[in-house]
This record gives C-alpha cells, structure tokens and sequence, in this order.
C-alpha cells in the first residue's frame, strides 16, 4: 500500500487511501506527472520550487502527526530501554571490531589502534548525544532525516537522507560479506573459496559473494515479520555475543605478549587518525536506533538510557580488544579478514578460532538485523514526504512493520555485497556517516538558538555568522592535516577561529529554546566538538573515496531535481490547500501557525521558517 497521499486521485486535494497496488499513482501520484504536460511545466519552475523548499521548514508536530499518518497504519509501540540498549549493541559490535581492526593495525596504527578506538568512539559518543536530544522530542521513523528537515528544510535533508541511505545499504553490505570471511574460517577454507571469481571483472568487484546475498534476504525475512521479535532474537544473539567476546579478552590476554607493545604507534600519529576515520566505520549503526523512537512506548525516558548505555559498552569492548589483538600478535602478522581466528591459531589455540568465528557471525548477524530495521523506517519516513514513491511508506497493517521499504533497501544491500570488496565500502561508509553526523550536530545548534518568530535577525545573523566560523575553521583543520605532512602554523591559525566561533555563540546569542524533555548538555561546545571531530576525521579519508562520494551526491541532486523536488513541493501545497479550513495546520510547511495554535507551537517550541 503507498499509504495516505495527498491529491492522488481526481478529486484534486482529497486526500484519499490507496490499496497495495503497484501502479503509476502508488510511485508517481502527484499533480506534476499526471500527464507530460505537467511534468514539463514543473521542471521550467524549478527555480521557484528550489527557493521554495530550500527556505521552507518542517514542524516537529508536522512529522509527528500528519506525516506519520501517512503511512495509514502505525508502527506497534514495543519497544523499552532494554530493547534499545541491546539493539544499539547489536547494531553495532560487528564487522567493524572484526575485520577492519586487523586491517587497520597492520597497514595504518599498529597497536595504537586502540587510541583509534578512543577517537572514533569519542566523536561517536558527540553524535550520540545530539541524536538524544532528537529522537526524544521528535520520536518518529525518520531519525535524522526528520531532525534536519525540521531544523534546516527539505533540501538538506534530502542530501542527508540519500547519505543515509547509502550508509545503510553500504555499511550492510560490509557485514554481509564479513560474514562469508568468518564463515570460511569456521569452515577452515579462505573466504574467497565461497566466492565466484569472475576475472571479466575489475579486481575490486570481481569477487561475486553469493552467501552474503543469501545471509541479506534471510535478515529481511526477520526484519518484516515482527520489530520485537527482531528485538527478541537481537538481544539474545548480543547475550551470546557479549560471552564470546568476554571470552577472547580473557583468553587472548593469557597469551599476551608485550614485546609487541614495544614499537606502541609505528605509523605516528597521522595513521592514528587516518585508522580512526576508517574505524568509525565500526560504530555506525547506533544511528538505526533513533529510528526505532516511533516504537518506543516512553522514548523520553527509554531513548537516553538505551543510546547512551549501548555506545559506552560497545567502546568499552572495543579497546579492549583492540588491546587483546595486538598484545597476541605483532601487528604485521595480523590477519586482515579473520583478526581474531587467526590469532589465537597462532598462538596455538586452534580450538578457540571455531569460537570466535561463531562468535563474529553472531554479532554480524545482528548488525544485519537491527541495520534491516533501521533503514528500512529511514526510507519510509522519506517516503512520507514523498521525496521518495509513497509506495515505499506502507507499513502493514498485520506486522506493524515496513515491508516494501524492508525489501528494497536489502535487495539493494545484497547486489552491492554481491560485487564489491570490504576495504572500498568501509571508506566510503566512513565519509557518508560522518557527513550526516555532522549535520545532525549543526542542526542541534539551529534547534537550540533559533525559532521562528523570536528569534531577532541580528541574533539570527549572529548564529550563521558563528556557525560558518566553526564550519569553516573545522574544515580549513582537515584540509590542512590532509595536505601538509608536518606543518603545524595552520592549526595555530584554525583552532582559535574556532574556538572563538563557538565562545562566540554561547556568549553573545541568547538559546531561544529550552528542551522540554531531555537536553543535551553543555551546548554549545559539545555539539561544536562534534562537528569539528567529525570534519576532521573526514581529512583523513583517501581522495578516491570522496570521488565515489561525489559521484553519489551527483546521482542524489539529479533525481532531486527531476522528481524528488517536485513530488515533495506538489505534496506540501496540497496539504496547505487540504487544512486551510483553520484546523490548526494551516500553512505548517511556510512557517505558518494559525491562531488556533500560535501560542501551542510557541509554547512547544514548533517552528518553520521566516
């Protein structure tokens, strides 16, 4: 079913259900592709639609109710702090500690990949915070991409979403063909001897991996039947998880060695960096979490306790056994595709290798489950809009699940696993999942120092003025350290212009909004260290990636401007037509509040734009 959508039928604005049909109105139903005429008439106002939703905002009580309702049915509130704790564990503990440690303790840190491991997981724990402070106040299925719509408007949020998007179904891909590596060592043969190798194929996409595909279309099985069912097998899978990674510790250090501390950082302190910006790759996934707040029966007590609890346990493990890897074994005799196994075959242990690996794939697997949920409600939420085929916002009515968001998303997650090497997703995860990392942070600046209405233009100038400072001295900071080897004036000159961005905001612009529920704490230096970690651990990511992200973005800005834009821009005027009757909602997308609600939406904290 494409759920509620506004104008699609011949009535005009009526809004009015459709049933689960896949025809042209459940992808396409807006007045802009009713006929060739139209569509040609809303590219020549283009222009105008751009201004329109670049300068429009969303409301929190706009994604809460009316675009919610879009969706016909609603998602089963079931889920507690238990749940989320455990999902942001299972979310999260997987590929990434299991396979890129190795890698990235052998060609890039050393065993100083355990400080890789702090940095990574301090800035994860930055963007933890501002996504709290979010998912309390707006608790729907769109996480961050409901966040920057309210907070910076249609457009920005579009980019942020295809990056989510990509983040997802690259980051699931990872796992999936993680799980084959481990697979292979618990079978005692060599990963590749599970793949096809087709040598027509350029060498990084050549090696075609049909158990990651099969693994992928299980996961959206478990994904669609039931959320606390997932939320079941997740939390025992991560008890299990939890033991065996309690067990390579203790084991692991029995056989330590500390000759192999002896040369601690063999790569200085720029392979530190340039492994943490790959290794953040091993915390994604906790962002999947806050798109569970629409089923979360009490998300102002539940979402603080789960997201947080869950981010410190899993670093906690994390430099643990980053510590344990490399005390095993000198880090040029890691292994890169099964750290761990191998290292306790090396030491002797050819037993323990079976645990481990069962272990691993315990733990990928439930970062392919809790990942299948997560973005499976990120693209409906989108599809809410209609950024994105409404079609892909059915939820079932039996499930209370997303179904054909849950399918496409992991079809699209086993093609991508199917061709591609992990070394070539896990760049290009890193960048896509900082990037919307940082927004976010930016966001939480907006939400706490403007609202429409109160704000002054000289307190609102002040704010792009101190925004742009902390931006651009975070950006000046990574293009420095990624150009120059060993200079040191530029951060002489970058870090105090940054310094004096955010001292800038917290002592001459007033906060216009006090959160209601949950806050995060001191603002705005913790939001501003987020965005300058984040931009910082960007500079220390290959030039080839960011060319593969380029790429990306060009496909994102040419399906924006040819359906996106005005599918959305058709969605919003015809709900302003639709409650124009004074119910409270009038004009929401302009900014607007009717005087029914002015002093509720001033109260609440509810905004739009100028």
């Amino acid at each position: 079913m494409g759920g509620v959508s506004e104008g699609s039928g011949d009535d005009g604005g009526i809004i009015r259900r459709r049933g689960c049909a896949c025809s042209k109105n459940d992808f396409l139903p807006e007045q802009s592709f009713r006929s060739w005429g139209n569509y040609v008439n809303a590219l020549k106002e283009t222009p105008m639609r751009l201004k329109n939703r670049v300068l429009n905002r969303s409301m929190d009580n706009t994604e809460l109710h009316e675009v919610k309702a879009r969706s016909e049915h609603e998602m089963k509130k079931t889920l507690n702090w238990w749940d989320l704790m455990w999902f942001g564990i299972g979310a999260v503990i997987g590929a990434g500690i299991f396979v890129l440690t190795g890698l990235e303790a052998r060609e890039h840190a050393g065993p100083a990949v355990v400080l890789s491991y702090v940095v990574s997981g301090v800035s994860a724990m930055l963007a933890v915070f501002c996504y709290t402070e979010f998912a309390v106040e707006i608790p729907v299925a769109g996480g961050s991409f409901a966040y920057l719509r309210v907070e910076m408007g249609d457009f920005v949020a579009f980019i942020a979403a295809g990056n989510i998007l990509l983040e997802y179904v690259i980051g699931g891909a990872a796992v999936a063909r993680s799980w084959t590596s481990y697979f292979a060592t618990l079978c005692n043969h060599q990963p590749d001897d599970f793949r096809i190798i087709a040598h027509s194929l350029p060498e990084d996409y050549g090696h075609l991996d049909p158990i990651a595909v099969g693994v992928a279309s299980i996961i959206a099985v478990l994904a669609v039947l039931s959320t606390k069912g997932s939320s079941r097998f997740n939390y025992i899978a991560s008890i299990f998880h939890i033991a065996v990674i309690l067990f390579i510790i203790i084991a692991g250090l029995t056989k330590a060695d500390t000759k192999n501390y002896r040369d601690f950082t063999p790569y200085g302190t720029r392979g530190i960096f340039k492994a943490s910006a790959v290794l953040f790759f091993a915390y994604v996934g906790f962002d999947a979490v806050s798109t569970m707040a629409e089923e979360t029966k009490n998300p102002a007590r539940d979402i603080p306790i789960g997201l947080v609890g869950s981010m410190v346990i899993t670093t906690v493990c994390y430099c643990l056994l980053a510590i344990t890897l490399t005390l095993m074994q000198p880090y040029k005799q890691i292994n890169e595709d099964a750290p761990f196994s191998v290292a306790f075959e090396a030491v002797g242990w050819n037993w323990a290798k079976y645990i481990v690996a069962a272990g691993a794939l315990k733990g990928m697997t439930t970062v392919l489950l809790v990942g299948a949920v997560g973005q499976a409600r990120y693209l409906t939420h989108i599809a809410r809009t209609h950024m994105m085929p409404p079609w892909l916002a059915h939820v079932n009515s039996r499930t209370g699940t997303p179904i054909n968001a849950t399918i496409v998303m992991m079809s699209a997650t086993g093609i991508i696993a199917f061709f591609t090497k992990l070394g070539i997703l896990s760049n290009l995860l890193s960048i896509a999942t900082l990037f919307i990392f940082m927004m976010v942070a930016v966001a939480l600046l907006v939400r706490r120092y403007y609202v429409s209405g109160e704000t002054t233009v000289a307190n609102r100038n002040k704010l792009i003025g101190c925004v742009v400072l902390i931006l651009g001295s975070s950006i000046a900071t990574a293009a420095y350290w990624g150009l120059s080897e060993k200079g040191w004036i530029g951060y002489v000159i970058t870090v105090p212009i940054w310094f004096s961005g955010t001292a800038g905001l917290c002592i001459f612009v007033p906060q216009a909004r006090n959160p209601k529920l949950w806050g995060v704490p001191l603002v705005p230096w913790l939001p501003s260290v987020s965005i300058f970690i984040n931009i910082f651990l960007l500079g220390s990511i290959d030039g080839a990636s960011f060319g593969r992200f380029a790429v990306w973005t060009v496909v994102l800005l040419v399906y924006y401007f040819l359906f996106g834009l005005h599918a959305s821009y058709d969605t919003a005027m015809e709900f302003k037509e639709a409650t124009k009757d004074g119910n409270g909602w009038k004009k929401i997308e302009e900014g607007a509040v009717s005087s029914q609600s002015a002093t509720t939406g001033v109260n609440n904290g509810n905004h739009g734009t100028n």
